[in-house]
């Protein structure tokens, strides 16, 4: 794991100022890879590399790497985990330096070009490509966009990174805000790919490639560039479409029952087994869930030693998973730490939040994900998590409520339904607490107001499912009077392959939230702290096969993943699993009208929202004074207006 940065200048400039320029940027990203750094200018390019060793260790897998033809040079963040196969595949090149996959893609790329080393190669990345020959600067990206890549303009150069503090410190880069972006921001708690916060500056989307051939143009594009789009010497394309993935799986689905589970099971452990690969110390995630449960099992049936495992437990046993844990742990036989934290410990995480995520983000479960990433890197380099096994296998409990509520409440009209909601959320949040806890089910209250908002607006099940994963709905929260919409997702896409309901759901979460919400949560609390993750649910082989077990497989029974829990259960009791889900998270909304509530009142101040200049002081203000006194539960939408002031004053 790495950090990546790079530029290509169309002004005349000394080598030294370049290279100055070009170190400033790396210094922003040490965190990524304290163990080397090293540059590579040439003509108008400059490529920046900072190491964190997992693969040979050795001077030999240090970047920037040139290939052994001498026509191209890359700058690479990520494992490839089936680099030996591709090795073998590629006996013919002779003269290997190392063992380092960089070395491999590289030798890919100079026999196969880069779509092909691309598609062939199973892992995590994020790529920067110089042709030496053609004067051209490819940048790609991961399938599923585990690892970040950036790019656009500082003044006429073209900048990239993967972070966007290595961009802010190129000497040109303006950073003014992108009001759509900013817009999406607050409807889904992250900035969807291809925009960035900051206008002029783009993600490179998942499973593409941006190519820059020649001169590029001085200024931005109106608008990102879509794959198959040009702009300029700039030119866009995918060379991995999880439609297509789709489309194969639906061909060729498993012919019953038994061979759905005996190959995904196999699939998986491959996935697992070609994952612990590394040279340095290497663990697991645990928090007694389904999806982490079996990573872990299927490390352990690999390896020849105990596995290392982490869990970050709380002193609040509402939101305390760490004793499941440790069970399934002491089951396996791994060998399990646990960080128990206090409030204390998860507040003291939120002031470095807006330097650790460079935007707008507001996922509250990134304080427990960084509070575990940091005890993991006391003991190892490399940690195994269980993500993306919702998304894959049918986990989230929307894929199940949304349609069940539709099947009851959507013959009503639609003022029925604004009226059945309003009255909903006009019950206060303790009544619908108490009546929840009689019933068993924790935080009522805040699901109960958060349904009641769904319903609004949601004339179709797709409507309501783009509802239910959005905020900020229909509340003129932006001072140049954009109303927040729903995100526009391409639902009738996703219908077009055939999918039902579930599946459309579950697609349309692997290309959006899985990679701009859960992946980016987890790489920049990982790698804050110097940890490189790894997710074997979203190697291309168990991509494909899931897509290949039908929806029956998956969701059944009334609950989610049930696949993955036959699976699982052949490793582990049922007993052990079997639980009302706590979910990963921390008790933000109670929070901020106690502990937090001094830091949110200056960040929510008149004055300081005046002087911010987007937002619009009174809807905010008034839903902060609904939220401090109990009738309403806006959690979600207060903690994402406060991490964005709190990221907007970073700025200064």
């Amino acid at each position: 794991m790495c950090g990546v940065v790079g530029f290509l200048s169309l002004k005349a400039a000394s080598m030294d100022a370049r290279r100055s320029m070009l170190i400033r940027m790396m210094d922003a990203i040490v965190h990524r890879g304290p163990d080397g750094s090293g540059e590579w200018l040439e003509g108008q390019v400059a490529l920046g590399h900072r190491r964190l060793s997992i693969l040979d260790l050795s001077e030999a897998g240090a970047q920037p790497m040139q290939s052994a033809c001498g026509r191209f040079v890359v700058v690479f963040n990520g494992e490839i985990y089936n680099h030996e196969d591709l090795r073998r595949d590629l006996r013919a090149t002779a003269g290997w330096r190392g063992h380092s996959d960089t070395e491999t893609l590289l030798a890919g790329i100079a026999r196969w070009g880069l779509d092909e080393t691309l598609r062939r190669a199973a892992g995590m990345f994020a790529i920067a490509v110089w042709d030496r020959e053609l004067r051209r600067l490819s940048l790609a990206r991961d399938r599923i966009g585990e690892k970040p890549l950036y790019w656009g303009w500082s003044g006429s150069d073209l900048v990239f990174g993967s972070e966007l503090k290595a961009l802010r410190r190129h000497e040109a880069f303006e950073g003014d805000i992108d009001r759509v972006a900013l817009s999406q921001y607050f409807s889904r708690a992250y900035v969807p790919a291809p925009r960035s916060i900051f206008s002029g500056v783009f993600k490179v989307e998942p499973g593409s490639i941006v190519e820059v051939d020649g001169a590029h143009p001085r200024t931005p594009p109106p608008a990102p560039v879509a794959p198959g789009e040009h702009y300029g010497s700039i030119s866009v394309r995918r060379y991995w479409s999880l439609g297509d993935v789709i489309a194969a799986g639906r061909e060729a689905p498993y012919a019953d029952e038994r061979e759905a589970l005996e190959v995904v099971e196999r699939t998986l452990q491959d996935a697992v087994s070609r994952q612990m690969l590394s040279d340095v110390p290497l663990g697991a995630f645990l928090s007694g869930g389904v999806d982490s449960s079996l990573i872990v099992a299927l490390m352990q049936r690999s390896s020849t030693s105990r596995v290392q495992t982490f869990t970050v437990g709380f002193t609040d046993p509402a939101y305390d998973e760490s004793p499941q844990a440790e069970a399934v742990a002491r089951h396996l036989g791994t060998d399990h730490h646990v960080h128990i934290a206090t409030e204390s410990d998860a507040q003291d995480v939120i002031p470095s939040l807006p330097w650790m995520y460079d935007e707008p983000f507001a996922d509250s479960s990134q304080i427990p994900t960084h509070l575990v990433c940091k005890g993991a890197r006391k003991g190892v380099t490399v940690a195994l998590s269980g993500d993306a096994g919702d998304e894959m296998f049918g986990g989230y409990n929307r894929y199940l409520w949304a349609p069940r509520i539709w099947r009851r409440l959507g013959w009503m009209p639609s003022p029925m339904r604004r009226l059945l909601g309003a009255g909903m959320r006009g019950t206060p949040s303790d009544v619908w607490d108490a009546v929840g806890k009689a019933a068993g089910v924790r935080r009522a209250g805040e699901k109960m107001h958060r349904l009641a908002g769904r319903l609004r607006g949601a004339d179709n099940l797709d409507a309501l499912y783009c509802n239910m994963v959005a905020d900020w709905l229909g509340a003129p929260l932006l001072r140049d009077q954009r109303v927040i919409e729903r995100p526009d997702f391409d639902m009738a896409g996703w219908a077009r392959l055939g999918l039902g309901s579930s599946e459309r759901m579950m697609a349309q979460d692997a290309v959006s939230y899985l990679p701009d919400d859960i992946f980016c949560k987890v790489d920049r609390a990982a790698m804050s702290v110097s940890l490189e993750t790894r997710a074997p649910f979203v190697d291309p082989s168990v991509i494909e096969s899931a897509w290949r077990v039908p929806l029956d497989l998956k969701i059944r029974d009334g609950r989610g993943k049930w696949i993955l829990r036959q699976i699982l259960y052949g490793h582990v009791p049922a007993e052990l699993i079997e639980r009302p889900k706590t979910g990963f998270g921390v008790p933000i909304g109670q929070w901020l009208r106690g502990p937090l509530r001094e830091w949110a009142e200056e960040l929510l101040a008149p004055r300081a929202l005046e002087d911010d200049g987007l937002i619009d002081p009174a809807t905010l203000r008034s839903t902060w004074a609904e939220h401090c006194a109990g009738t309403r539960d806006w959690t979600t939408r207060i903690w994402s207006a406060l991490m964005y002031l709190a990221w907007r004053r970073s700025l200064r």
